[in-house]
């Protein structure tokens, strides 16, 4: 007769639990233990805690992927974040690996009182911190809308594990009488329109059902399209991931293989810091050049480097312009073009561009597979074809000769301002002089631009200050000023516009943005600029300038800082602020630096004061 089996389970089958040795704590469950003084209890209480979710110790014995959740019911943006979970666990599990995973915080951008950007560092820290804090090998950062993906490459720079992007992907296009219709691009065309009075309240509310008409992010090469075709270039994921449609097979495909990919980067421990050169980022500044993508990357990109101890200080805006000058723009997407993101993944997405723009890019940059990105072409040949070479074309015969997006600079902007030559409306406007006219902050806008007798021309530059990081604060994409209405109905579709602010990746027109420093800086120039001062802006010099004598100037910003010590401004009012925005508004650094958290940099604070 057969005994009975013991009910007694087995002691377990390895050292965790042997007080005389010491626990390997470099991998898996057991890195990163909670801080009890006891490294064997602090294992076994982890352990027993993690059972209660039903893992086992084969399960638990495997290398640990996390995946970042940031799915929200108030972000359209990530509307696939579910599906894309359960493809890339798929992945990990089929290589072996465990995965697990985790929220984040989510931000989406026009659901994000009073910019998204005001929470991207929130966001970093959060990333950064999670990654840290928890017992993961790799982790899978998904996310996709704008200030999401930067803040996530940010944070797992700064964390230092193994970090593999998986983007949520662009929208379809939709319809409206016949003609396709993209978010955001068309959203502020029309916007436009019907404040000229030439489409009426049925069309813009029928619009309003047809311009996203997929979860997604904008379907156009706005901000998050522009930090996805980045992250590609940086050689962080799969080239197909920059621009497959969020609601296609495609997809779910790239989450697959980005969970496989997490375990063998795991295995290989190659971390973000090792992996990213400056070469690296020089191949992210070419594609974003080529693609004519959103000013927006400009600031993100110099946050994401500073987060780099090795390659912060190589980099400055001035790299943007030199890169400019022999960078083509060469893709034919709104709002620089005509087409979208759905065009672009059907002609050859990145593979088709990043092999037309081979001669220029650093072919020794390392990808996050192990493979140089010489390499990763060589094994992935691609041959044009009509349609790709409608939409991507060629150096020779590029979509614009001239760079897309220029750094200004002058007494208006002595540390740089950023503008998009190629979404120019009117051309003429890129090298013009104009009298100002003048709003304080967007209040002041808002309340003003549509007075019939407000004194502006088409000849006007329009001046927008306190939009700035620290201004508003989370310098806001209102950089887009609008054709004031009585403009607009005579037939003015764009005009120069000059702020401290940011604009959507998805719009267009002669717009001078991120101008440094803020105007509420007491040392600014654009903060005192006055109604009727003379701008000119000429962007083949590189010059933005006020042509007021250096004397007015510093007279008038004498009388500013004399303000700002009796305690009326902004500058002062900021250092007793409560919270997070108190702790955004003494941070934050300026623009030509990222508008990042001055002690999240890799260089940090310093040395602090005894």
């Amino acid at each position: 007769m057969a005994q009975p089996s013991s009910t007694v389970p087995k002691a377990p089958q390895n050292d965790d639990y042997d007080l005389s040795k010491p626990i390997n704590s470099t991998s898996g469950l057991r890195q990163g233990l909670t801080s009890y003084g006891d490294p064997h209890f602090s294992l076994f209480l982890r352990k027993v805690f993690i059972k209660a979710l039903g893992y086992s110790e084969d399960a638990l014995s495997r290398p640990i992927i996390g995946i970042i959740n940031t799915y929200s019911a108030l972000n359209p943006c990530h509307a696939n974040v579910p599906q894309l979970i359960e493809a890339a666990k798929r992945g990990v599990h089929l290589r072996g690996g465990l995965a697990v995973d985790f929220p984040t915080i989510s931000i989406a951008e026009s659901f994000s009182s009073p910019t998204s950007m005001f929470l991207r560092n929130l966001m970093s820290m959060d990333t950064e911190e999670m990654i840290k804090a928890q017992p993961l090998d790799a982790c899978i950062m998904i996310g996709g809308c704008d200030k999401t993906v930067p803040a996530q490459l940010m944070g797992g720079i700064s964390a230092n594990k193994p970090v593999l992007p998986l983007i949520t992907g662009p929208m379809m296009p939709g319809s409206y009488r016949g003609k396709r219709l993209g978010a955001c691009t068309d959203c502020r065309n029309n916007w436009a329109s019907y404040r000229a009075g030439t489409i009426d309240m049925e069309d813009i509310s029928m619009l309003n059902e047809e311009l996203a008409p997929t979860g997604g992010t904008c379907g156009v090469m706005g901000t998050a399209s522009t930090m996805a075709c980045i992250t590609a270039a940086l050689g962080f994921m799969p080239l197909k991931g920059a621009s497959a449609p969020a609601v296609s097979s495609a997809r779910l495909r790239i989450a697959e293989e980005t969970g496989a990919n997490a375990v063998a980067v795991a295995a290989a421990k190659r971390r973000p810091q090792e992996m990213l050169s400056k070469e690296s980022f020089l191949n992210a500044i070419t594609v974003l050049q080529a693609i004519g993508g959103s000013t927006n990357a400009v600031v993100h990109l110099m946050a994401i480097i500073n987060r780099h101890p090795d390659v912060q200080g190589q980099i400055t805006l001035e790299t943007f312009d030199e890169i400019g000058r022999k960078v083509p723009l060469l893709i034919d997407l709104k709002p620089s073009g005509d087409n979208y993101m759905t065009d672009f993944h059907n002609a050859g997405g990145m593979l088709g561009l990043l092999h037309v723009l081979r001669p220029l890019l650093h072919l020794q940059a390392i990808t996050i597979t192990g493979q140089t990105l010489g390499e990763v072409l060589d094994s992935s040949p691609f041959r044009t074809f009509q349609f790709s070479a409608e939409i991507i074309g060629p150096l020779t015969n590029p979509l614009h000769p001239n760079p897309s997006l220029v750094v200004l600079r002058g007494n208006l902007a002595p540390k740089g301002a950023v503008m998009k030559a190629s979404a120019s409306k009117d051309r003429r406007l890129l090298h013009h002089s104009g009298p100002a006219v003048v709003f304080k902050n967007s209040t002041d806008l808002a309340l003003r631009l549509d007075d019939p007798n407000l004194p502006v021309t088409k000849d006007s530059v329009l001046v927008l200050q306190s939009i700035g990081p620290i201004g508003n604060p989370g310098m806001p994409e209102a950089g887009l000023i609008p054709i004031p209405r009585k403009l607009a109905a005579e037939g003015v579709t764009d005009m120069l516009r000059l702020s401290d602010g940011r604009m959507s990746g998805t719009a267009g027109g002669t717009i001078v943005l991120h101008i440094s420093p803020e105007s509420v800086v007491p040392s600014s120039v654009l903060g005192v600029v006055q109604d009727g001062d003379i701008i000119t802006c000429d962007v083949d010099k590189r010059v933005l300038r006020l042509e007021v004598s250096e004397e007015e100037i510093q007279r008038r910003v004498s009388e500013r800082k004399t303000a700002e010590a009796a305690g009326k401004g902004v500058w002062k009012q900021r250092k007793v602020k409560r919270g997070y925005r108190g702790l955004y508004e003494r941070c934050v650094n300026q623009a030509e630096e990222g508008a990042d958290f001055d002690f999240l940099t890799a260089a940090g604070l310093g040395e602090a004061s005894p």
